[in-house]
């Protein structure tokens, strides 16, 4: 009996320490502080957007880079210094386009131009907010986002190896990573949905259609027709900064046509086609692809969770005053 109550005791404080940094996160936590928070973030992330496109899916992605990096705390941010290469100078993370970075800057000094809200709210909560804007203004879901993240107190280089998705993962691959945050395959799915915004490096296909193996070099789960457009957009000797629509149906609309391209074969990166081609996710795909809807409901869930990852609170963050580097 001594045991199981010991075990009990075991688990329960287990529980209450994964999930007592999450449990700080409120929709209304800036309300006495800041109360027009989300008002100035989403101004300022729209004149943004109106400036260039490449907002969107450039905010976007750095968040999930953020997130699966010690948590969602803004730690990507950061600039390296002569004494410590941060996230964003990791090799996976260079292709970050500066309009993501851009945008927290951008909605933090409008923040920072209210007295009240200066210096109050944290990068990181800026980020997730910004985020769930861009999606909304790419025609995407409105949803609520919690708040209450603090910023966090390291970033390395060295920390990222091994944390984020690759072009190449198959199924098995990429439940592991997302596993790692707390989140399911059906998560994994919905997230491989923000593949419907964005762009890619031309080398990151390449491999697809030119070099697949010694049988073939074309990968044989591509439609013929898209090989064709791929091999027009992206010849061999192409400049490796070149880029294509990841979605090469809807590339600015922020909808489910990513789920009906797979079913055509036309997934730009393996990680993409082989939700269509693996019998687990296969079912969840086919689902979206009918019902964009219940795509949009499992999106918003899917990114809720994925903001509770990794939560840092008390003397584990901080609300910094420059974005870019711990004050």
């Amino acid at each position: 009996m001594v045991n199981k109550t010991n075990l009990l005791l075991l688990l329960l404080s287990l529980f209450l320490t994964l999930n007592l940094s999450s449990a700080q996160l409120r929709r209304n936590f800036y309300a006495g502080s800041c109360p027009n928070v989300e008002q100035i973030v989403r101004n300022a992330v729209q004149k943004k957007v109106q400036q260039t496109f490449t907002t969107i899916p450039a905010t976007l992605r750095l968040y999930f880079h953020d997130c699966f990096v010690n948590g969602c705390d803004a730690s990507v941010m950061i600039a390296s210094t002569d004494n410590n290469k941060a996230e964003k100078d990791h090799e996976e993370n260079l292709s970050l386009a500066g309009d993501g970075f851009d945008t927290v800057i951008k909605a933090k000094e409008a923040l920072d131009a209210v007295p009240n809200c200066r210096n109050k709210v944290s990068c990181t909560d800026i980020l997730t907010m910004a985020t769930r804007d861009v999606v909304n203004l790419a025609g995407g879901p409105k949803y609520d986002v919690e708040l209450g993240r603090l910023d966090g107190l390291s970033s390395t280089a060295a920390s990222v190896g091994g944390k984020l998705p690759h072009p190449t993962d198959d199924v098995n691959k990429l439940t592991s990573l997302f596993a790692k945050n707390g989140l399911s395959l059906n998560d994994m799915i919905a997230l491989s949905g923000a593949h419907t915004l964005g762009f890619a490096h031309c080398t990151k296909v390449f491999d697809r259609i030119y070099t697949f193996n010694k049988t073939t070099k074309v990968d044989p789960t591509i439609n013929k027709d898209y090989v064709t457009e791929l091999k027009a957009s992206c010849p061999q000797n192409i400049d490796p900064r070149v880029a294509i629509n990841m979605d090469p149906t809807t590339p600015r609309q922020f909808d489910n046509v990513y789920y009906k391209n797979l079913q055509q074969g036309k997934g730009l990166f393996t990680s993409d086609q082989v939700l269509f081609t693996d019998r687990r996710s296969k079912p969840t795909v086919d689902l979206w692809a009918s019902n964009g809807q219940l795509f949009n409901q499992a999106f918003i869930n899917s990114m809720i969770k994925l903001g509770r990852v990794g939560v840092k609170t008390g003397s584990n963050g901080n609300i910094r005053r420059d974005c870019g580097a711990f004050n």
